[in-house]
């Protein structure tokens, strides 16, 4: 009987996310390379990134609300990465090493996931964690207003993906929101890798660096 129960409650979730979804659109960006599952349309607004070691990267947020719920995507563009560290004024004598621009981006997922932290708020789960073998990391956390937010970040080719979604207290979890996510080619076709070795490749060639002299 328990396990009749159990099945139960897990189809009413399941149709309860189903129709939840019905109306929701797939957003592309050709721009910046993903495709996602998304509640509404996305505005779209170009900013500066401060990373961790004060340089500033291009890079652009979109957004959606929905009354108390938030969704957003953010991609970081690193990959003019090298340049722009040469370029700076503000180094110190702590970071001012010529190799400074691939630890920029080799380190944006974890200094990602440190700024979410800091908001404050408990945090229900934080792990490593990979879509289509591109690695990143999840965190779950619930406010003091008790909503919950729930993060993505990935690093795929000198791009920072930073997928989010706060609910309210009570909401269905968006997690098809985050699992949706697709980062695309330049023809606009899913990457999917079949190993994790290709695709560390790819994560561990961080920037469009121009040769050593």
């Amino acid at each position: 009987m328990r396990c009749v129960h159990a099945i139960s409650a897990t189809l009413i979730l399941f149709f309860s996310v189903f129709c939840f979804a019905q109306n929701w659109v797939q957003y592309t960006s050709t721009i910046d390379h993903f495709r996602i599952l998304a509640p509404g349309e996305f505005t779209v607004d170009d900013f500066d990134y401060a990373s961790e070691y004060g340089a500033v990267f291009p890079a652009r947020f979109y957004g959606y609300e929905d009354g108390a719920s938030h969704y957003s995507v953010t991609v970081v563009d690193y990959t003019d990465a090298q340049r722009i560290r040469l370029e700076r004024t503000n180094s110190t004598e702590a970071d001012s090493g010529s190799r400074y621009w691939e630890i920029e981006v080799r380190a944006s997922v974890a200094y990602a996931a440190w700024n979410l932290r800091q908001r404050g708020g408990e945090i229900t789960f934080d792990a490593y964690h990979y879509i289509n073998l591109i690695e990143g990391h999840q965190l779950q956390m619930t406010n003091s207003d008790q909503s919950r937010t729930f993060a993505a970040i990935y690093l795929h080719d000198s791009r920072l993906y930073i997928v989010e979604a706060t609910v309210p207290a009570g909401s269905i979890p968006p997690g098809l929101f985050q699992q949706s996510l697709e980062i695309l080619d330049e023809d606009g076709n899913r990457i999917r890798y079949r190993n994790l070795v290709d695709a560390i490749k790819v994560r561990n060639a961080p920037g469009r660096a121009n040769p050593e002299p």
